[in-house]
Order: structure tokens, then C-alpha cells, then sequence
């Protein structure tokens, strides 16, 4: 039993049994890993391939996209529809926006160089000296502002409304007042007195019914020549006190007065008026009176905008 037993069951030893265990239970190193295997596919290649095949198939695609589109009829039928309407839409924005702000005339009254507006300015500090105050013209048309000084333009009056702003900020500043929002509104009051000057001289020329060249933009610009003496009235208060503000705005206000009144009676009343001859007639003696109720609001206007400004 005992020879049976040890046939059946061989005795083996422990050490030997471990032995032969131990290479398969043996764990395997990073290193004989790498070597044997890639943890991960190098993709590279085919990636480069790929974008390389992109690359070439993109042109031909396009290509052939766009020969596909401009052969379709109904493209090209889209196509000229959406060009002729922008067309159109373009010279209605045009032509409406001609009518409320005529650009192409606007460029008439910017037409303007050095040697016009320093004699422009002279002419609105002291006038008195000047004879002819008629506008030249030539084929019917009047000539550009930098061909005659006494040709209304809007680059004074526009250059003189910022620069009153400018010098309204510094005045305030001076006093320890300034603000954003207070500098804004002085530029916004000032902007809505001018036009509603616009507004009632326009509605005065209606009621008296006078038929006159003068345009929107031409009182526009003559309303806006007085920034120039407003802007000397408060550069005197500034540097020398407010009798110098008030001897300069005094001077500047009979100036404009009668820049006005010489300007206006060649556009406002009758050629008789206008050669010098005595004014008859109940029409003429309205023309008369408008005209200086024009030339007697700029003095007005222009102590009411600057006279808190100067202490």
C-alpha cells in the first residue's frame, strides 16, 4: 500500500516546486515592455497623409463647388437679383438722405483755407471797415467760400461751437465745477438754442413771406458765427477778470450786430433796401424789422452762454 500510494502521489519537494513556479510568477519590467511591445500606435504618418490628402482635395472641392454654383441657373438668377437690389436700396438711402441733409451741398460751405478764415475772423471782430458785403457769383452759382470772404460757411460756426465747449470746460475747471456731465450740458444747451434760433428765424421767413436765396444751412452758419466773440469774451474773463469779459463781450456783440444787419438786408429786404434807398411799403418794413430782430438776438444769445462762466 505504501509503494502504491507513492506511485499515485509522487512526493515532490517544496523547494523544487518553487522553483519551477518562480519564471512564471516573475513579474515583467517597464524596460522588457517597451522592448517588446508599443503601449501606444504611432498614428503620425497617417494623420500627415490625411491632412496632406485635405489639402489637395479642398481646391478641387472648391472648385468644384463653385463651378456647380455659377452653371445653376437659379444662382445666377439669385445672384443678379440680390446685386439690383442692393443697387436700388443704395440710391434710395441716397436720394431720402439728400433730401434731409443735402451732402452734395455741403461740401460748398466746407470749402474753405487759411487765408479765407483768417480774414473771415477779422471780419467778425471788426467790420466796420468793410464796403462789399455781396456774394460773387459765377454762372449763377456762388463761388466757393475760399474765393470770396463774404460767403457763408459752416467750418467757422462748427470750429467755434467745439471750441466753445472746450473753453467752457476750462472755465469750469478754473472755478473748481467741472463735471463730465455738467460740460455736457452746456454743449447740449448750447446746441438747442442754435437750433431752435434756426427754427423761429425759418418760421418768421414764412409768416412775413419772403422770397429769399437764404437756405436752412446758410442761417445755420450766420447763427454760428457769434461762438467767435463768445469764445474772445471768456479767454478775457479767464486771463483778465470779469471787466475784461464784459468790455470784450460788448465789443464782440456790436460787431456781430452789424455783421448781421450789412449780411442779412441783401438776402432779407427789397433792392431798393439793399442799394441804400428809403424803405417804403408795410412787406419792407417787416423784412426791416426781422432783419434786426436777427442782428439784436446774437448779443442776446451770447451773454446768456457764457455769463456764468466768468467770476
Amino acid at each position: 500500500m505504501r509503494q502504491i500510494k507513492g506511485d499515485l502521489w509522487p512526493i515532490t519537494s517544496p523547494q523544487r516546486t518553487s522553483k519551477q513556479q518562480e519564471p512564471n510568477m516573475r513579474l515583467r519590467s517597464p524596460v522588457d515592455g517597451l522592448q517588446g511591445s508599443q503601449l501606444f500606435e504611432d498614428t503620425s504618418g497617417a494623420a500627415h497623409g490625411l491632412h496632406r490628402g485635405n489639402q489637395q482635395a479642398g481646391p478641387q472641392a472648391a472648385g468644384l463647388s463653385s463651378q456647380s454654383i455659377l452653371s445653376d441657373p437659379m444662382s445666377n438668377m439669385a445672384l443678379a437679383y440680390g446685386s439690383s437690389l442692393a443697387s436700388q436700396g443704395r440710391e434710395m438711402v441716397d436720394k431720402n438722405l439728400d433730401r434731409f441733409i443735402p451732402i452734395s451741398k455741403m461740401k460748398y460751405y466746407f470749402a474753405v483755407d487759411t487765408v479765407y478764415v483768417g480774414k473771415k475772423l477779422g471780419l467778425l471782430v471788426f467790420p466796420y471797415m468793410h464796403e462789399n458785403w455781396e456774394v460773387s457769383y459765377q454762372k449763377d452759382t456762388p463761388v466757393a467760400p475760399r474765393f470770396d470772404v463774404n460767403a457763408p460757411d459752416l467750418y467757422i460756426p462748427a470750429m467755434g461751437f467745439i471750441t466753445y465747449v472746450l473753453v467752457a470746460g476750462l472755465a469750469l475747471g478754473t472755478q473748481n465745477r467741472f463735471s463730465p456731465e455738467l460740460l455736457g450740458v452746456q454743449a447740449s444747451s448750447a446746441l438747442v438754442w442754435l437750433i431752435m434760433e434756426v427754427l423761429a428765424v425759418l418760421l418768421s421767413l414764412y409768416l412775413v413771406t419772403v422770397n429769399t436765396d437764404l437756405t436752412t444751412i446758410d442761417l445755420l452758419a450766420f447763427s454760428g458765427y457769434k461762438y467767435v466773440g463768445m469764445i474772445v469774451g471768456v479767454v478775457a474773463g479767464l486771463l483778465f477778470g470779469r471787466p475784461a469779459y464784459y468790455l470784450a463781450l460788448l465789443w464782440c456783440c456790436a460787431a456781430i450786430f452789424v455783421f448781421m444787419i450789412r449780411t442779412l438786408r441783401l438776402k432779407l429786404l427789397s433792392e431798393a433796401a439793399a442799394e441804400g434807398r428809403l424803405v417804403r411799403g408795410t412787406r419792407n418794413q417787416l423784412r426791416m424789422y426781422l432783419t434786426m430782430s436777427i442782428a439784436a438776438a446774437q448779443p442776446v444769445f451770447m451773454y446768456w452762454l457764457t455769463y456764468h462762466l466768468v467770476r
